[in-house]
């Protein structure tokens, strides 16, 4: 089975196709661009959204993302990025919708709902 990737990336890029079918196109337009053509891509279907802290962040500001899952689990990594550092969620319309927690791992959901 095929799979269409896009990358953000600050770095144009020839669309790579790799052995088995799977496809990346690279992206250098920003959040909205590779949205609007995930979405075009994706024909109705869910998209999902994977990067880094800052990507995240830009989408949730954006209220471009209906749900995002979030696995805590209970091991220190040392620094990084803050994943909700300067977003007020309840303000862009997000709440929690989900929440289960175990001995190896806390799992939020989180719903646009506005």
């Amino acid at each position: 089975m095929s799979e269409d990737w896009l990358r953000l990336t600050h770095h144009r890029r020839a669309t790579l196709t790799m052995e088995g079918g799977t496809t990346f196109h690279f992206v250098t337009g920003g959040i909205q661009e590779a949205y609007d053509r995930a979405m075009d891509v994706a024909g109705g279907l869910d998209v999902r959204v994977g990067g880094g802290a800052g990507t995240i962040r830009q989408y949730l500001a954006a209220r471009l993302m209906d749900q995002m899952h979030i696995a805590i689990v209970p091991a220190l990594l040392g620094s990084g990025e803050p994943l909700l550092a300067g977003l007020d969620l309840p303000a862009l319309g997000y709440a929690v919708a989900e929440h289960v927690s175990s001995p190896a791992a806390t799992h939020v959901v989180i719903r646009r709902t506005a």
